[in-house]
This record gives structure tokens, C-alpha cells and sequence, in this order.
């Protein structure tokens, strides 16, 4: 398997802006934003997707949402976030699990109604 743009990101070879990074994960901006706030909250192992993950492991299913709640908390969207996870081929861009942290809108109740 081919590199993922994800782990390009993660080793350097291509930029982004990060606004986390520990051993286990990166958080970087999304570069096709779809809310005023849009993060991808990225495990550095290259998982190709949730389902790759086995559902005994809760300790990294926790450490995803931990990850995503202090990510909401320090751009100040805590109060109204969206997070949201995309399985399979026919569903996500890149293939290597990412979660988007979406926030900020001015009017969330108009987003609301779009869902």
C-alpha cells in the first residue's frame, strides 16, 4: 500500500497546519474546509478505516473522542460541534481513518436543517 497523504503529512513531506500532535495522533486543518472550523483528528498509525480497528481496543476508540472533545475545547466550539467519520472506499477521500471536528458556524441552527 501507497503512503497516505495523512502519513506524508505526519512524516513531513508535505505541509499542513497542526494544531496537535503526541505520539499517537496529528491534528491538522482540513484543506477543503467545510465549516469555519474543520479538523481532521488523525491516528498516525495507518489504520484504513474505524472498521480496522478491533472493537476490543476501547482504549483507542476513547483516546479518538478524548481527542476530539479537547480539540472542540481549544478552538472554542464546545458549545456546538459536529464530529463525523467516513467508512469504505465509496466514502472516504483518503484511506487512512480521520475524524472531522466541524464548528463555528454563525447560524447553526441553518446547518441543523441541512443535515
Amino acid at each position: 500500500m501507497s503512503e497516505s497523504i495523512f502519513t506524508k503529512i505526519i512524516q513531513r513531506k508535505l505541509p499542513s497546519t497542526i494544531h496537535f500532535e503526541n505520539e499517537e495522533f496529528i491534528v491538522i486543518s482540513s484543506n477543503e474546509p467545510k465549516a469555519p472550523v474543520h479538523l481532521l483528528i488523525i491516528p498516525k498509525h495507518e489504520y484504513k478505516n474505524l472498521e480496522e480497528i478491533d472493537l476490543k481496543n476501547k482504549d483507542l476508540h476513547a483516546q479518538i473522542l478524548i481527542l476530539c472533545r479537547k480539540m472542540a475545547k481549544k478552538m472554542k466550539i464546545a458549545d456546538n460541534y459536529q464530529i463525523h467519520i467516513n467508512v469504505g472506499k465509496e466514502m472516504q477521500q483518503v484511506q487512512h481513518l480521520h475524524v472531522h471536528l466541524l464548528g463555528a458556524w454563525k447560524n447553526p441552527k441553518k446547518i441543523k436543517q441541512m443535515l
